[in-house]
């Protein structure tokens, strides 16, 4: 066992301090994030969604620093890589507007100029009727919308980006209405 550890001493060491380093970013960044949602006043849902995608990236970060620390021989994982990848390649090419609105979603999620329970005017000519929305929640593909006729409209997020979006202040009607009271 001693034999082991002494001709792999530096690969376990280096294995240690990476796995040590990610641990630390990892908290550090789901520290900021969550920082981020609260300050926005961000729905919690939205926050623990964008968590997972970092989740996820640390763990492909690890997976690739491992592969490096401990000289595994790349023309066979090469190999095998490509073979995913030419999988993962057709499929998500056969669906990039998911991939899109989540990317829209973690910009969404970031950039914050929309919350949920906001009223709205998308202008967007396909929408048909009715243009004017309240946002009730925000999702990993899409936004759900109330429109005035109390319908619920599934709003993609890649487009809810695309389009141009006016937050409407509340009606001078309304606010008048509740100083009176």
């Amino acid at each position: 066992m001693s034999e082991l550890f002494t001709n792999y001493q530096t690969e376990v060491l280096t294995t240690l301090l990476t796995l040590g380093v990610l641990i630390i970013t990892r908290v550090l960044s789901t520290k900021a994030i969550r920082k981020v949602g609260q300050i926005s006043d961000l729905n919690d849902i939205r926050t623990r969604l964008i968590l997972k995608y970092v989740s996820i990236g640390h763990v492909v970060l690890m997976v690739s620093a491992l592969l490096l620390i401990w000289g595994v021989n790349f023309r066979e994982v090469g190999l095998i890589l490509s073979s995913v990848f030419a999988v993962i390649g057709v499929a998500l090419f056969a669906s990039w507007s998911i991939l899109s609105n989540i990317t829209a979603g973690v910009i969404l999620f970031f950039s914050f100029p929309f919350k949920i329970g906001d009223h709205i005017r998308i202008l967007d000519k396909e929408l048909e009727g009715v243009n004017e929305f309240w946002i009730e929640d925000i999702r990993a593909y899409h936004v759900h919308l109330r429109n005035t006729n109390g319908e619920l409209v599934t709003y993609p997020n890649n487009l809810f980006l695309q389009k141009a979006v006016t937050i409407l202040k509340p009606d001078a009607a309304d606010t008048e209405g509740s100083d009176a009271l």
